[in-house]
C-alpha cells in the first residue's frame, strides 16, 4: 500500500518547527508493508490544505496528516476535512467530557476554544488521543483513506500506536515488506558497492538494496516486497549472510544497533573496562559511549587532556615527547593512553589528538590531521588521520573511527 505524508503548519514552512513526524511515520509505516510516496508541507490556509489533499491523493489512496487541531484560531484542518468529504461538524460530547476530565485533574477549567473543539466531523471515527486534547480522525470513503493527527510529536506517536497503526494495517491488503540491515564502519560506499558487485546482481527482481552512508560508515538496507512474506524474509536473509561474508569485520551489526551499543556488549562478555583520553575531540567519545544505559557497567571516565599541561600531568606525558614530536603525534597519543591505564585502572584506553581546526595546522601537520591510539597493558594500535578543514565534522569523524577501531581492537583485529 502507498502512502502520502502531508504536514500543516506555518511554523513548518517558516523554519521554527522542524518536521521529525514524516521521517519517525515513514519508518513505523514501512514495517507494516506501507510505502510513502510523498511528502509535503503546507501553511495554515485553506486553499493550500484543500490544494496539498488533492496532490497527495493522487500520489497514493491513503493520506496521513499532522498539524492544525488544536483549539486557536490557526488550527483549521478539521474544517477543511470536512469540506473536503463534503461533511459537517458535530459536537462530539464524549471529547468534551475527557477535556473537562483532562482540566479537573489540575483544578482548571476548559476554556470556549476548547468547546469549539469538540466539533468534528461526522463522518470521522475518532481516535482518543491519550496525550493530549485533539483526537485524531479516520476517514474512509472510495477507496480513499485518511488519518489526520496533531502535530505534536508525543501526541501524533501516540496516537499512532493506540490506533492509528491497527486502522491502517486493516485496510492494507497489498504486499509484504522486509528489511536486512547491514551496518558497516571503516569501509567506503564505492568499495563496498565493488566488493559485492557480484551477489548483488544476482539479487532476485522483488530484492533491493539501498546504500545509506553516514559518517565513517555505510548502512546497507536490502528491502524484499512480495506476497509470500515466508519466501521474501528466507531469501533475503540467505543472500544478506552472502554480503555479511564478503564485507567481513567492516560489518559491526545486522539491525540498528549502534557501534556505542556493540563495544559495550563486546565490553561486558569480555569483562573490560574502558577509560578516554581526549584532545581534539573534547570529550565527544566519552558522551558517545555513555550515551548507552548501563554503560557504567564497563566505562569508568574520561580525562579531557586539551591543554599541554594536563596532558603532562594527568597522563604522564613528557615534556621531551612534547617538544619533540608535538601534542599530535604517534608518541604522544601511545603515552595518552599509557597514562589513562595507569591513572584510570582500566583494561582498555582509547586516547586522541589532532587539530581540529579551522585554525592550528602547519605544512607538516595541516588541519585535520589526527593521531588515535588503543590499547592496553600488553597491546597497543595506533592510526593517523587525514580528514578535511571542518572542525565539526572532523570531531564527528574521528569519534567515530575511534570507536570502530575500538571494536576491532575488543575483538583482537
Amino acid at each position: 500500500m502507498n502512502a502520502a505524508i502531508l504536514t500543516i503548519g506555518d511554523e513548518l514552512l517558516n523554519g521554527q518547527t522542524i518536521d521529525t513526524n514524516a521521517a519517525w511515520m515513514g519508518q513505523e509505516l514501512n514495517l507494516i508493508g506501507v510505502s510513502i510516496t510523498s511528502k509535503l508541507s503546507v501553511g495554515d490556509d485553506e486553499q493550500a490544505i484543500r490544494d496539498g489533499l488533492d496532490y497527495s491523493f493522487k500520489q497514493a489512496s491513503l493520506v496521513i496528516v499532522t498539524g492544525g487541531l488544536g483549539p486557536t484560531k490557526d488550527d483549521i484542518t478539521k474544517q477543511c476535512l470536512a469540506q473536503y468529504f463534503d461533511d459537517e461538524l458535530t459536537f462530539h460530547q464524549g471529547s468534551y467530557d475527557r477535556i473537562e476530565a483532562y482540566f479537573s485533574r489540575t483544578n482548571r477549567q476548559p476554556t470556549e476554544a476548547h468547546r469549539q473543539q469538540c466539533y468534528m466531523p461526522s463522518k470521522a471515527e475518532l481516535i482518543e488521543n491519550q496525550r493530549g486534547t485533539a483526537p485524531g480522525m479516520w476517514f474512509a470513503e472510495d477507496g480513499k483513506f485518511l488519518l489526520s493527527m496533531p502535530g505534536v510529536p508525543s501526541e501524533m506517536k501516540g496516537l499512532m500506536k493506540n490506533g492509528g497503526l491497527s486502522k491502517i494495517d486493516a485496510v492494507n491488503t497489498q504486499q509484504n515488506i522486509y528489511h536486512y540491515i547491514i551496518q558497516t564502519a571503516g569501509m567506503g560506499e564505492t568499495y563496498i558497492a565493488e566488493q559485492i558487485e557480484e551477489i548483488v546482481a544476482s539479487f532476485p527482481e522483488f530484492l533491493s538494496i539501498a546504500y545509506l552512508p553516514g559518517l565513517a560508515s555505510v548502512k546497507l538496507r536490502l528491502t524484499a516486497i512480495g506476497s509470500d512474506a515466508v519466501l521474501i524474509k528466507n531469501e533475503t536473509e540467505a543472500l544478506g549472510a552472502k554480503v555479511v561474508s564478503i564485507l567481513g569485520d567492516a560489518v559491526y551489526a545486522l539491525g540498528n544497533s549502534t557501534l556505542e551499543e556493540v563495544i559495550g556488549q563486546i565490553a561486558k562478555e569480555k569483562d573490560l573496562t574502558l577509560g578516554t583520553a581526549e584532545s581534539c575531540t573534547g570529550g565527544n567519545i566519552s558522551r558517545l559511549l555513555t550515551s548507552i544505559p548501563g554503560s557504567s557497567a564497563y566505562y569508568k571516565g574520561s580525562i579531557v587532556a586539551y591543554a599541554n599541561e594536563v596532558k603532562k600531568e594527568e597522563l604522564n606525558v613528557s615534556e621531551e615527547t612534547l617538544k619533540n614530536h608535538g601534542a599530535v603525534s604517534e608518541e604522544t597519543v601511545t603515552e595518552m593512553v599509557n597514562g589513562l591505564i595507569e591513572r584510570l585502572k582500566v583494561d582498555v584506553a582509547v586516547a586522541v589528538s589532532g587539530i581540529a581546526g579551522p585554525s592550528g595546522g602547519t605544512p607538516e601537520k595541516p588541519v585535520g590531521t589526527i593521531w588515535l591510539a588503543i590499547g592496553s597493558k600488553d597491546r597497543l594500535v595506533t592510526k593517523k588521520l587525514q580528514l578535511v578543514k571542518n572542525r565539526d565534522l572532523n570531531i564527528k569523524y574521528t569519534s567515530v573511527i575511534a570507536l570502530n577501531e575500538l571494536r576491532r581492537f575488543l575483538n583482537g583485529i
